[in-house]
């Protein structure tokens, strides 16, 4: 969908000709008052449901919670899943061509959180949905979330957020900065300027390592040990030059990553992650979350070493109300919240319950 018109980011900037991708299931009501806003995570997309096909490799990331009888159920709800303004899977990135038609590449301008859920409201706009039943996101797509309902708690009829804190941390910075910085020490970076170079010519290395970097902060020590523990991968001696299992493991996302992101998205998506910060120019995050009058759930993973669950119950016990905080139990880290889809089906159903 192009957006109507350019969209002023908190920098100041101009962003003209925005376009975001986006999936929908079920029927939208006459009124769009069953409308469901759903937010992805950092490399995931619009493809929250269905299978795999062109543009994606891999079947819906929540699949199990959109369909008929589940707990997103498309015979009562119109779930809407838009890709991420900064995205490379449909929606206005670093990889689109601008006006005039080369590629953003390094002119792209910066990010914010709150610049993107700008343009899903514009989105809304144009869908014609005035207010969402709910909003529901994790990771960074629960950073969005919790920025729809402290921006505009209006449009926001209640609220799921998975996994992600009020603010981010100076440690979650400095993980995020290390994975920019090794896609931008890369010389295939070319300062952001490499999508029309040749092909295989782009900061593919940097990229593999910020993933590699990321992926261990998304899995829990206690997994990765029963896992893989400190076996070498088949055939290969760590003592002659070959790996570990766990070495293995890890470049096997790192290529996965390569083969379908862009690192110039990486890159733009993770600093607007570094910034999200619901308090920022609103009296600090006590005082932004009491904006968010709304039905309201936090989830926190019990293994999630990236962001801790005293980080999400702060948040919860910040939000107007009482029993806010949900705890998912998994041995899977911060992608427990991808991994545990019974669990989580349950939090929306809770959720939508009274709705």
């Amino acid at each position: 969908m192009e957006l109507d018109g350019p969209l002023r980011l908190e920098s100041g900037a101009m962003l003209p000709g925005v376009r975001l991708a986006y999936e929908t299931w079920g029927r939208r009501a006459p009124d769009g008052g069953n409308a469901v806003l759903v937010l992805h995570a950092l490399t995931g997309d619009s493809h929250v449901a269905g299978p795999s096909g062109p543009g994606h490799p891999s079947p819906g990331w929540w699949d199990a919670l959109v369909g008929p009888g589940r707990a997103l159920d498309t015979d009562r709800w119109y779930v809407v899943a838009p890709n991420v303004l900064g995205g490379c899977q449909g929606s206005t990135g670093p990889s689109s061509r601008r006006p005039g038609g080369a590629p953003w590449g390094g002119d792209f301008p910066y990010l914010t959180v709150r610049d993107q859920v700008a343009a899903e409201t514009r989105f809304a706009d144009a869908l014609g949905i005035g207010r969402w039943a709910a909003v529901i996101g994790g990771s960074m797509g629960g950073m969005r979330a919790m920025e729809w309902a402290v921006g505009h708690p209006g449009r926001t009829g209640s609220l799921l957020v998975l996994a992600a804190p009020a603010a981010s941390s100076a440690e979650q910075i400095a993980w995020g900065s290390t994975q920019i910085a090794a896609i931008r020490d890369d010389p295939g970076w070319r300062g952001g300027d490499y999508h029309d170079a040749p092909p295989g010519s782009g900061p593919h290395r940097g990229l593999g390592l910020a993933r590699r970097i990321a992926h261990v902060t998304y899995r829990s020590e206690p997994e990765l040990a029963a896992r893989f523990g400190r076996r070498p991968q088949p055939g290969e001696l760590p003592s002659q030059g070959g790996r570990y299992e766990v070495e293995s493991y890890l470049d096997h996302h790192a290529a996965k990553l390569v083969r379908r992101f862009d690192a110039g998205s990486y890159v733009a998506l993770t600093e607007a992650m570094n910034g999200h910060d619901i308090g920022r120019g609103r009296g600090g995050v006590a005082q932004a979350l009491r904006r968010a009058c709304m039905p309201a759930l936090v989830a926190a993973v019990d293994s999630d070493r990236l962001y801790p669950q005293a980080q999400q119950a702060e948040a919860a016990a910040l939000l107007p109300g009482a029993d806010r905080l949900r705890i998912i139990e998994s041995p899977y880290g911060h992608d427990g919240f991808l991994i545990e889809t019974d669990q989580v089906g349950s939090l929306v159903r809770e959720l939508l319950s009274g709705l």
